[in-house]
């Protein structure tokens, strides 16, 4: 499949259609317009969508405010950058009051011993039964302040440690956020070219085998376009289900760009990679498609796949090649198919272009 020639055209229609939509709401062609308008006929961001539509349902059009206030909130590239410095500052200002109440409480120890010091050579001196009574009384006060504060500082330590709990886990999901693709729920590019970059360094270590599978929507751009970018995007959920229930351990699936999909596989040879691969394409093949809003049947989907397998030398760009050109190949052959690198089809002369 000559994939670069399809994102092209595939750039290209979503940028007409965010150029229409500027046009027909009479919005100014500023970046921020365009970058909103093209996320949302990419349907790449479920959520911008939605807001977008919801507003549209209640007037008719976007005001200048709403728009700003979609862009901060779904597209802007501080967004992520600003969540984390947030959380960063705020595990910074905990860590600084917990140093606080330390050097505190090792002050009141100080105190407190210097104290008991005291007390001690009062209780050595004292010539009567009175004096020694009031030595006593003192330093039952001085232990009881003592014991006040460790309890006020052991409930300060505790309310701070579950902040830094809480702040850990939202600086989790910032994280996780910043690594997933927002439409799927699956890893998203970064966090694949990452994923493929240390299986191809682990796999020659450890000299296990390394697969990969490529998969494409068979005539997505014809369904997006007849049905909408709404039931798009649920075809591309639905791609996405079938491949987290067919990936187990340590396998990752990934959204690839547009209507593709990767899975990586460790330690998996070609011949249970091939196995993988047919067991996703019967899963979206068994699946019929509805059309939420009028309940219409749209009928099934297909999706063809190519795998490969690492060679020695590989390097993720020439890897990531062959699986591609396996996929090519499962196009031009039919579409709802697995081929892999040392299938047949794969001796074919590649013509220029399979939509």
């Amino acid at each position: 499949m000559n994939s670069q020639a399809d994102d092209h055209d595939r750039s290209l229609a979503f940028a007409q259609i965010a150029l229409g939509q500027i046009k027909a709401l009479r919005q100014t062609a500023t970046p921020r317009n365009y970058e909103i308008w093209y996320s949302y006929a990419s349907g790449y961001n479920p959520s911008l969508n939605q807001a977008i539509n919801e507003i549209l349902t209640r007037s008719k059009n976007l005001t200048e405010e709403e728009l700003e206030r979609i862009y901060e909130t779904y597209l802007s590239p501080a967004r992520i950058t600003d969540r984390i410095d947030n959380v960063g500052s705020r595990v910074s200002d905990e860590i600084s009051q917990v140093m606080a109440m330390i050097d505190a409480a090792a002050g009141t120890a100080s105190n407190y011993s210097e104290s008991l010091a005291g007390m001690s050579e009062k209780i050595s001196s004292a010539k009567d039964r009175e004096g020694l009574r009031s030595i006593v009384e003192s330093l039952v006060e001085t232990t009881n302040e003592m014991q006040e504060t460790n309890e006020s500082l052991e409930q300060k330590l505790t309310a701070s440690k579950q902040e830094i709990n809480q702040l850990q886990v939202n600086l989790e999901t910032v994280r996780t956020e910043s690594l997933t693709d927002p439409m799927t729920g699956l890893a998203n590019r970064k966090f694949f070219d990452d994923t493929l970059d240390n299986a191809i360094s682990d796999s020659g270590a450890r000299e296990e085998p390394l697969s990969l599978l490529m998969v494409d929507i068979d005539h997505f751009k014809t369904f997006n376009d007849t049905y909408g970018h709404l039931t798009g995007d649920q075809v591309l959920r639905l791609v996405a289900s079938s491949l987290k229930q067919n990936v187990k351990g340590q396998d990752v699936a990934a959204r690839y760009g547009g209507e593709e999909f990767v899975v990586v596989l460790p330690n998996t040879p070609l011949r249970s990679a091939l196995t993988v691969a047919d067991h996703i394409r019967r899963a979206v093949m068994s699946k019929e498609l509805m059309k939420r809003s009028t309940g219409q049947h749209l009928g099934r989907i297909t999706v063809s796949i190519g795998a490969a397998t690492m060679h020695k030398g590989d390097t993720a760009q020439s890897f990531i090649g062959r699986a591609d050109a396996c996929l090519y190949s499962a196009k031009r052959n039919g579409r709802n198919r697995v081929v892999c690198e040392t299938d047949p089809e794969m001796l074919a002369d590649t013509p220029s272009k399979v939509a």
